[in-house]
């Protein structure tokens, strides 16, 4: 903070702050007051979100005494994440009401202007401070009396006002920069996943198709809990299936099963897992190929193996590479069970129609799907870096705009 800038608590700074309102899904109804939550509160940005808005009636909003918020009212989400985070209310054409782990800021226009104070809720020490307030271990928080002695830098008005139309100019152009990368990452996993529909349709009359049962066996993984005494292995879980191919044994969790497991029990090179069911739907028929296998391991029930024939003219990655095209996803999940978390069986898999080439066929397949991935993923990686860079130029010119030093858009840019 820049010397001779006082700071002050930043209830002190406002004319109201208070909690929004306590509201139960029994109080809510399809159409009237507007409920603002935690989810269209973004890191200095309102998400409307308007699809998934909730309202309450007139009536209701008398009978519990609700709070209304107004344009350029400032709200903070006290839960993650991250906790603390703020936005301005923006004018949508609706009443609004909040919800209650959102706090209301009606800032003294005499002391503080709310876009100053926006961009201060996204700087690294405003965030540091927050955090060493929350409470809980599974999901943190803060309460509003502690938020409410977060100091807050109060330079002159004047000061602030410089200050954000600084940093209105120079963040319109980092945001551009942002979009242009975000849609650069997105075309390039766009494009891979195509390229990969593709080359499954690409098929001559030297192609044959059967189901997957004809060239694998099935087993369920093992539900197992952790005992204190039997046998200490590795288990392939969910999780895992974060790679496109086998992770390293090393980083595998290890499990202590009761017992001793079958030899049936346990993973091969060159088998197939599938996410059986999970609680994230988009898991649901997600691939791995198993690797090089040097000790004992072993798969969590919420995964399904299927064990290629080895007399069968068939590469594994080839078809494990069919498994994660979007068509293969899509055929399998539209043959899942259940309502709320659907789940994969072995029935499903064992339906699904697989496209075989001779074997050099798939080899040559096999080799352009890898070149094409090493390239998407080099794209990625790159167009991931630019995004931490970003975030670390937005850093960066926060700090500047905290400490006092900026005086320009050009410095900013220097």
């Amino acid at each position: 903070m820049k010397a001779g800038w006082e700071a002050q608590p930043l209830a002190a700074l406002c004319k109201v702050f208070a909690d929004g309102d306590w509201i139960e899904t029994k109080d809510q109804s399809e159409s009237g007051i507007r409920l603002i939550q935690t989810g269209n509160v973004g890191a200095g940005v309102f998400k409307d979100r308007a699809e998934k808005a909730r309202y309450i009636s007139a009536a209701t909003f008398d009978r519990l005494r609700c709070n209304e918020i107004f344009e350029g009212d400032c709200l903070i989400s006290r839960l993650p994440d991250p906790v603390g985070r703020s936005c301005i209310i923006p004018m949508i054409g609706e009443r609004m009401i909040t919800a209650v782990d959102c706090t209301i800021m009606r800032f003294n226009p005499a002391q503080m202007i709310p876009s100053f104070f926006n961009y201060y809720s996204q700087s690294k020490p405003y965030l540091s401070n927050v955090d060493k307030e929350t409470t809980g271990t599974t999901r943190k928080r803060i309460s509003r009396s502690k938020l409410g002695e977060i100091l807050i830098p109060v330079p002159p008005l004047t000061e602030q006002r410089r200050t954000v139309s600084i940093l209105d100019e120079a963040f319109a152009g980092l945001e551009a920069m942002r979009a242009n990368t975000e849609k650069n990452l997105q075309n390039a996993q766009e494009l891979f996943e195509s390229f990969l529909n593709a080359v499954f349709a690409e098929r001559d009359e030297l192609w044959s198709e059967c189901a997957l049962g004809e060239l694998a066996t099935f087993r369920n993984g093992i539900n197992y809990t952790k005992a204190s005494r039997g046998e200490s292995i590795k288990v392939v879980g969910v999780a895992d299936f974060q790679n496109d191919f086998w992770a390293s044994l090393g980083e595998l969790q290890s499990a202590t099963v009761s017992g001793s497991l079958a030899e049936t029990d346990l993973l091969n090179e060159g088998d197939i897992l599938f996410v059986r069911s999970n609680g994230n739907v988009e898991l649901i028929g997600r691939t791995l190929l198993i690797g090089s296998v040097s000790e004992r391991v072993t798969h969590s029930g919420f995964t399904i193996r299927a064990r290629l024939n080895s007399t069968k003219a068939i590469n594994p990655q080839f078809i494990c590479w069919f498994l994660k095209s979007g068509n293969a996803r899509r055929a399998m999940v539209s043959g899942g069970i259940g309502t709320n978390i659907k789940s994969l069986n072995q029935t499903t898999l064992s339906r699904l129609t697989i496209p075989l080439p001779p074997r050099s066929q798939q080899e040559f397949i096999v080799a352009r799907i890898n070149d094409i991935r090493s390239e998407s993923q080099r794209l990625t990686s790159l167009y991931e870096q630019k995004l931490a860079a970003i975030d670390e130029l937005k850093q960066s010119i926060l700090q500047k705009a905290f400490a006092g030093e900026l005086t320009a858009v050009a410095a900013v840019a220097a």
